[in-house]
């Protein structure tokens, strides 16, 4: 064994940090705990039966080439699945437009190969989703956060900073978004901010990367046009999708909308990465959706989301201390709790974590290390009861916080 690794690593993989999320959900393991740390999928949205019987029909009249080595480009029934239900959105896309990924995760490990230097800027929220951060600063790109409103990103701060940075010779690469039920913020960017945001980029001439992982799972609200619609084609947005939180993330499917241009420097760095995405899972995908019970079960799926959203945002007004706000996302998996000023989340969690529940630090999607009184929720895998417990456990830590902080250091209430 080579004495020591750190001469040989690369500047990338000394870049490179476990997931905080997952190495927090190893502590989590234990089932008295209760967990909204995870980005989850409720188990109970998985189609086993049908999937059983798809495999089955795949296996028995596709067998060989659902086992067999694929283009990287995709399965073209997939893709074709794909066109039409864009086009049926209103996008008059192509499979020149797509590229089928191993989950949307890869996409944003590529669009760091693809386009990041060491020392390059990226623009990012604050907060963004860690899984981006990560993917980024491997290639040792440089996030400038931008800071978020109830609308998303905001519009003035984003140009002022673009500006500072094109005038100092320093243009970043790439514009990070997440316009729909943003992780962990929760927000929807509307359409006035999102024809804003696409009008700074053009004007700036900077891609925008729009991460597009939840659009579907909207339980209120109106759908808002994707960036990559209002760019009408022009080339400046390329979008993300998977299928991770909408069907079943162990099959671990996701895509790349494009322009054919950025689509084919996908395609080349992908064949240097894993050749393709599993053709099994690809073929009984597109079965799957091609039988109808994609659209119905994703109805299911939004019923559940939207009820147990509604459960915990009720236990938050029950039983959260004065001071206490959050978010209430119109869809997705997740919303953004805020403690006074004055609390820490990292000390809220430690008194939490004895109570057998569990969050996700705000700080590790702040790529400036705030946020510290900041916590991502997850209100979409454990149970409608096991939301209220929660909540209910939550709230009990941070009045205990409260107390330490107000100089009751044992937090029972005594003087």
């Amino acid at each position: 064994m080579v004495s020591d690794l750190k001469e040989i690593i690369s500047d990338s993989a000394k870049g490179m940090k476990r997931s905080a999320i997952r190495e927090l959900l190893k502590l989590t393991q234990r089932p008295e705990i209760i967990s909204f740390a995870g980005g989850l999928p409720a188990k109970e949205t998985f189609p086993i039966d049908e999937l059983v019987a798809i495999s089955k029909d795949v296996l028995e009249n596709d067998g060989a080439s659902a086992l067999q080595y694929g283009s990287t480009e995709g399965d073209p029934k997939l893709l074709q699945v794909l066109v039409d239900r864009y086009n049926d959105q209103g996008l008059n896309i192509t499979k020149d437009n797509l590229c089928i990924l191993t989950s949307s995760q890869q996409a944003l490990d590529l669009v760091g190969k693809i386009f990041c230097n060491p020392g390059d800027k990226v623009i990012v929220g604050l907060p963004s989703y860690l899984g981006g951060l990560g993917a980024f600063t491997s290639y040792g790109a440089k996030p400038v956060g931008i800071l978020h409103d109830e609308k998303g990103m905001r519009a003035d701060l984003l140009e002022e900073k673009l500006a500072e940075l094109c005038a100092a010779g320093d243009k970043p690469k790439f514009i990070y978004v997440i316009p729909d039920f943003q992780n962990p913020a929760g927000v929807t960017m509307p359409l006035d901010r999102r024809k804003e945001i696409l009008a700074i980029a053009k004007k700036y001439e900077v891609l925008i990367v729009e991460d597009s992982p939840y659009r579907e799972l909207r339980f209120e609200g109106e759908f808002q046009p994707m960036l990559f619609e209002l760019d009408n084609h022009e080339g400046n947005v390329m979008t993300f999708g998977t299928f991770s939180k909408i069907f079943v993330p162990g099959f671990r499917i996701g895509w790349i909308l494009g322009d054919p241009r950025l689509v084919d420097y996908f395609v080349k760095a992908k064949q240097n990465t894993d050749l393709c995405t599993s053709p099994f899972v690809q073929k009984i995908s597109a079965k799957y959706i091609e039988q109808g019970l994609f659209d119905k079960n994703l109805k299911s799926i939004i019923e559940m989301y939207r009820e147990k959203k509604a459960i915990m945002i009720e236990s938050f007004e029950k039983y959260m201390p004065e001071g206490v706000t959050w978010t209430n996302p119109e869809g997705g998996l997740f919303l953004f709790l805020r403690l006074p000023e004055n609390l820490d989340a990292e000390e809220l969690f430690n008194i939490a974590i004895k109570k057998n529940v569990a969050f996700v630090l705000g700080t590790v999607f702040h790529c400036d290390g705030s946020g510290k009184n900041t916590m991502r929720l997850n209100f979409s895998y454990v149970s409608k009861e096991q939301n209220v417990e929660g909540v209910k456990r939550l709230a009990e830590a941070i009045k205990e916080l409260m107390a330490i902080k107000a100089g009751n250091k044992c937090g029972c209430g005594c003087n």
